[in-house]
């Protein structure tokens, strides 16, 4: 890794590293007890570790092969087992929460095992570890494939992948000691949330001049959807993320926005979060390796520009129902409502795309587990885009607001529709970037899709069910007018269900593990694949004596 680089780019690197050290160091000093201070000392080991790494290759001799001859893999790869090691963790965090919603002794009586500390960790590690790294891995591979180009950079890849890992580590870790701005999504704190604007806007940088520097002429669809995931969440982040620190010694800030602004502003960032950061680049995803995969020419190109403005137009408008029956002015709440039915045009127009694409090829959904996860991943897709359309018109919120339909809903999205493209999006992948013929083994991909599958459907269910329940027990009133239901009726009503819940995550917690253990031995011992011609760089012809 470090023995490609240039020296200039090392001796880049050794500085990066040091100048994170001495902010780790400067941190642990200013917040000394406070929890500032404890990732202070993270963030110098994590600097210390890179420096290692660095100072242990800085004086070999420089790699002599022509760069631009080739496609930059090595941060795709990391980038890959990073985001399965992620996947893991967080799906263990969330089956574990979801345990302790039916066997609260779980929680151990222990303050950083407790449900309100955990929960957020297992959101940040799923979006964001899992879903991130995956995003971040596939827009570097779809960019540099349909631009015929080399990654615009040697070092920023690199440092957008460990910054952004800095980034999940310190919210992780955060939330277990209490440190969060409890804004769903957004709970890291004020300095975290800085060095990950300078990330972030280091990825949109090198994204645009890899663009910039394109063979191609044309910008593929897949593209578009990943810049707008970039530039969108970067401005998303920003916005909901204002706020001014107790002090630079103390990790506690409170946002700039006031009351009811700050729920307005909160939602606009979480739907449209949803919206560019779970749809976008998931898409910019099921562009590209639902045509390699199946071999077929996407059933309309024309339809998917259209889907793409459609998406980017309504989605930010839509947050507002997420704040029916509050505060929020009664004309904004209905504007987010009538955005949100009108989604369900751009959305299915991508999902029936995508599956109307595989017409001629439902013989190798049928005998390949891996275009079987895109195809279920569209499915998904469409229903859960129309769930969430149903679920924003006013009388229906009154019903399932506050409720686990809404959990199931979520859930719909993230397991089916995120998840699974993601998987079919790295068994196509994998095998191609480390030159392998095919994956280690066909039937533990075909063992994955099942206990994915079973798993989504159970939670979900599950979630459906328990929503209903709880929507209607909460409105059912005696004759006299009181309430028929206590709350704890509506909990011991719930219980069956949160057990399902917990024994559906599992499953798919057991499906990942699966994933990653025929991904590192496809990576081991899979056997080799002949050399494709055409996947290289297209590099500028040279005239003679030029």
């Amino acid at each position: 890794m470090i023995t490609r680089l240039t020296t200039s780019e090392r001796q880049g690197a050794f500085a990066i590293a040091i100048a994170v050290a001495i902010a780790g160091a400067t941190m642990a000093a200013a917040g000394r007890s406070d929890a500032l201070g404890v990732h202070g000392v993270i963030v110098m080991l994590f600097a210390g570790g890179l420096l290692y790494l660095v100072m242990s290759s800085l004086f070999e001799p420089e790699a002599v092969e022509d760069r631009e001859a080739s496609y930059y893999d090595d941060p795709i790869k990391v980038g890959i087992v990073l985001s399965m090691a992620w996947a893991v963790f967080g799906m263990f965090m969330g089956v574990w929460v979801a345990a302790q919603l039916a066997w609260p002794d779980l929680a151990f009586d222990a303050g950083w095992s407790s449900f309100g500390r955990l929960r957020p960790t297992h959101t940040t590690g799923v979006i964001f570890g899992f879903g991130g790294n995956a995003l971040i891995a596939t827009s570097f591979h779809v960019v540099q494939r349909t631009s015929r180009t080399r990654l615009a950079g040697q070092l920023s890849p690199w440092f957008v992948l460990f910054g952004y890992n800095l980034f999940c580590v310190l919210a992780v870790s955060g939330y277990m000691m209490g440190i969060t701005q409890s804004k769903e999504y957004a709970e890291a704190e004020w300095y975290a949330d800085i060095w990950l604007v300078i990330v972030w806007v280091t990825y949109f940088v090198l994204y645009i001049r890899t663009i910039a520097r394109r063979k191609e002429p044309h910008i593929y669809v897949a593209n578009w959807y990943f810049m707008a995931f970039i530039l969108v969440v970067a401005i998303l982040h920003i916005v909901n993320n204002l706020a001014l620190p107790v002090s630079w010694g103390h990790a506690k800030s409170y946002t700039i926005w006031p009351g009811v602004q700050d729920a307005m502003v909160q939602w606009w960032y979480g739907h449209n979060a949803v919206a560019f950061f779970l749809t976008a680049g998931f898409l910019g995803m099921l562009y590209y390796y639902l045509p390699v995969r199946a071999q077929r020419p996407i059933f309309s190109y024309r339809l998917s520009i259209l889907s793409f403005w459609g998406i980017t137009f309504f989605y930010m408008w839509a947050g507002s129902h997420h704040l029916h029956y509050t505060a929020l002015p009664h004309w904004v709440q209905t504007l987010g409502m009538t955005f949100s039915v009108m989604l369900l045009v751009p959305s299915w127009a991508s999902a029936g795309n995508a599956l109307l694409t595989l017409n001629g090829a439902w013989h190798r959904v049928r005998d390949d587990a891996t275009l079987r996860f895109m195809m279920a991943a569209a499915v998904f897709y469409g229903i859960s885009t129309f769930e969430g359309s149903f679920l924003a018109i006013r009388p229906v919120n009154s019903l399932s607001h506050y409720t686990d339909w809404t959990v199931g809903h979520v859930h719909a999205g993230a397991l089916g529709w995120v998840a699974l493209i993601t998987f079919g999006s790295l068994y196509t992948l994998v095998p191609s970037l480390w030159k392998r013929e095919r994956m280690y083994s066909a039937a533990l991909v075909e063992v994955h899709f099942w206990l994915a599958i079973a798993g989504t459907v159970i939670y979900v269910f599950a979630m459906w069910n328990s929503g209903l329940i709880q929507g209607l027990m909460w409105r059912t009133y005696t004759g006299e007018g009181t309430l028929a239901y206590s709350f704890v009726d509506s909990l011991v009503a719930m219980y069956p269900y949160y057990i399902a819940r917990a024994f559906g995550g599992l499953l798919f917690l057991l499906g990942a593990v699966v994933g990653c253990w025929n991904i590192w031995m496809t990576v081991r011992s899979a056997p080799l694949a002949v050399a494709r011609e055409g996947d290289m760089p297209v590099v500028p012809a040279v005239m003679p004596g030029e």
